[in-house]
């Protein structure tokens, strides 16, 4: 398949363990034609989704990307378009999707630019209440307060962060909770995501990878000695564990919305048996699913691109 990849630009990349480097190493590998641009390539003419994209070979090693020229191209000329940029999930994210409605239903987007645009990563998982954790989202102060009043020991977050940015954990009694409150919610111009702290996160923040809804790859996340976070951006080590019955229910609980709304490839995360975030818009872990489990996730993806088309 004639492939795009709408992604951060390649110097950027970690190449140790991003996910889109691998999907362009299988796809260049079985001879398809490999494109990439940035967001900012994108535009429209002539009510024409199109885009300003340079041809790439990817390969291991020491010079991994052999590039063409930039080319003035309609995205309906690709037979698959993924959009992986990574985060933030800001307005200029938010409006790339809004280009990426207008390709032509010849083309496959991966994910669904339309469910993408509604589906924050923290918040959408929310529409499953039976499966999250106590949670409450709020731009008040006093909120906060009752909120740690009631359960005691809680964690403070940005609904729009990423990678472990502003996660705070606090309690009840705390001295510097209603500073924390007042930092988050910029004292009530700004939401903030309230909550019940999981002590299961010692054993680590558990990443699974659904491949068309179903579960085809998984790794924890567990903290360091000096960071509450499971985040492996703060430093959060890699282990491998097994899927317990819990995790696999959650699974089929979210596996028919994911595939109705186009969610080709998600992330969701998982601490002891509560649902935390789904991750929509550039999940990751191939590299790490394949070092763990010895399955290489790039080709089961593209084999799922194909089919979906």
């Amino acid at each position: 398949m004639k492939t795009l990849f709408v992604m951060d630009p390649l110097d950027r990349l970690n190449l140790a363990g991003d996910s889109t480097y691998a999907l362009m190493l299988e796809a260049t590998a079985r001879g398809w034609p490999v494109w990439w641009c940035t967001p900012a390539d994108l535009r429209v003419v002539h009510q024409r989704a199109r885009v300003h994209a340079r041809s790439v070979v990817s390969r291991l090693g020491p010079d991994p990307f052999e590039q063409g020229d930039r080319e003035d191209l309609d995205l309906g000329s690709f037979d698959a378009v993924w959009m992986r940029k990574d985060p933030p999930f800001d307005m200029d994210y938010v409006f790339s999707t809004y280009i990426l409605d207008l390709v032509t239903d010849t083309t496959l987007v991966v994910n669904d630019p339309r469910t993408v645009k509604c589906a924050n990563e923290k918040m959408y998982a929310l529409q499953w209440p039976e499966l999250c954790p106590e949670t409450l989202v709020t731009n008040r102060v006093a909120d906060v307060i009752a909120f740690a009043t009631e359960h005691g020991r809680i964690v403070l977050k940005p609904w729009d962060g990423n990678g472990g940015r502003g996660v705070l954990v606090t309690a009840h009694g705390d001295r510097n909770l209603r500073s924390m409150a007042e930092i988050l919610t910029e004292e009530g111009r700004a939401y903030a995501m309230v909550q019940r702290y999981l002590p299961e996160i010692a054993q680590g923040d558990k990443r699974i990878l659904l491949i068309d809804g179903v579960p085809r790859g998984w790794f924890s996340r567990v903290p360091g000695t000096d960071d509450h976070r499971g985040n492996m951006h703060v430093g959060a080590g890699v282990v491998a564990f097994d899927l317990s019955e819990r995790d696999r229910a959650i699974c089929d609980a979210l596996a028919p919305r994911l595939k109705e709304e186009g969610l080709l490839f998600v992330g969701i995360d998982i601490i002891g048996e509560h649902l935390t975030e789904i991750n929509v818009t550039s999940p990751t872990g191939i590299w790490e699913v394949r070092e763990l489990m010895q399955r290489d996730l790039a080709p089961e993806l593209l084999d799922a691109a194909q089919a979906a088309r």
